[in-house]
């Protein structure tokens, strides 16, 4: 019997073709795990007639770690996303994102090393929203108006966005507790609370309560979402781990992705108190289905993540130094990570996994 049992979601587009390289790199390290691989997204639509069929969620539930590829989330239809979707079920509620510079990948910018923090379950990716010219919109619209005392133009759509004490709380708590573990020295809030006095004024107010019981250890800062951004472009040296509600931190961790390179170096983990699926930022690439042309590093990477997740700390080191040794190398590597992206020497997706094993073999 394997010693680790893990949900696996392939994924859609190019999602396959990762996956296969991530658990090929994963096989390389040694680590023991057996795969229970289940469908979401667009090839589970067609099947199940939805994206999001139950066995996904209570595969993750009983297995308690999963591993995703890229799932395709239409744009400005009824299909929400599978990706929040499962957080929201599962509770997941910290969105984990460090974003870090290995030699070799392009970027304008040198020795970044932050890590995104994000609130995954509230705000307005809550999924509380009321559609322009329904009957709820309408009744929603005069009872805001009575509560609100501020005129609401009768064509719109509302979203509602709420942040709780408590949702605050333990994402804060999770920020300050990553940092102490892994050696980091500050956590900055990022909000607006300047405007958004009662929400974001909460997280803020919650951030300042939690960071009390760190002073000592963790240094403590806070920062007005769009001052953050231009701080992060122009001395991201300052700023070490960033905690912020849902939408801030979606906005910033590709921001901060930017500064490495792009989403394709990018991983990313989404934990609970019972339960972590790590997965790839960037999306499913689908004109590259098939081609064995996509960069697998960020998943690779969110596989290290998982490794570390499952205390296997020494196979997730070497397993992250075999990919940066890989990319410095810049030989067997993808076409975006290569100084000219048509250079005919670039490898595919399952060649650079390859050279990725050859390197943990040493």
């Amino acid at each position: 019997m394997s010693k680790y049992r893990v949900t696996l979601i392939p994924g859609d587009g190019t999602g396959p073709e990762l996956a296969e390289a991530a658990k090929r790199c994963v096989a390389a390290t040694g680590v023991d795990i057996a795969w229970d691989v289940v469908e979401a997204g667009t090839a589970a639509l067609e099947k199940y007639k939805t994206p999001l069929p139950e066995n996904v969620v209570e595969s993750i539930a009983k297995n308690k770690i999963a591993l995703k590829g890229p799932i395709t989330t239409p744009v400005g239809t009824g299909f929400r996303s599978v990706n929040v979707e499962l957080r929201k079920r599962l509770d997941l509620y910290a969105c984990l994102r460090p974003c870090k510079s290995y030699k070799g990948v392009r970027s304008k910018y040198k020795d970044i090393d932050l890590v995104i923090v994000r609130e995954n379950t509230e705000d307005l990716y809550a999924g509380i929203e009321f559609q322009k010219g329904t009957k709820d919109v309408k009744t929603l619209i005069e009872l805001l108006e009575t509560l609100g005392k501020k005129k609401i133009r009768p064509d719109s759509a509302i979203s509602i966005k709420p942040i709780s004490v408590e949702g605050s709380k333990r994402i804060v708590k999770f920020a300050f507790d990553y940092a102490v573990k892994n050696n980091r020295k500050k956590v900055t809030a990022v909000h607006k609370a300047n405007i958004m006095k009662f929400t974001d004024g909460l997280f803020l107010e919650v951030a300042r309560e939690v960071a009390k019981s760190y002073e000592g250890k963790i240094a403590f800062e806070d920062r007005i979402v769009d001052n953050m951004c231009m701080q992060l472009v122009q001395k991201p040296e300052d700023y070490d781990v960033l905690v912020l509600p849902n939408l801030y931190g979606d906005i910033l961790s590709d921001l901060c992705a930017g500064l490495i390179g792009g989403l394709g170096v990018a991983p990313g983990g989404n934990i609970g108190a019972d339960a972590a699926l790590f997965e790839p930022t960037h999306g499913s690439a689908p004109k590259y289905t098939g081609l064995n042309k996509v960069n697998p590093v960020a998943i690779i990477l969110s596989c290290v993540m998982m490794l570390r997740y499952m205390g296997e700390a020494k196979n997730a080191d070497r397993l992250e130094k075999a990919v940066a040794a890989v990319i410095a190398e810049g030989k067997a590597v993808t076409y975006d990570l290569k100084e000219n992206r048509n250079d005919p020497t670039a490898v595919g997706t399952s060649q650079m996994a390859d050279a990725i094993i050859e390197k943990l073999k040493k």
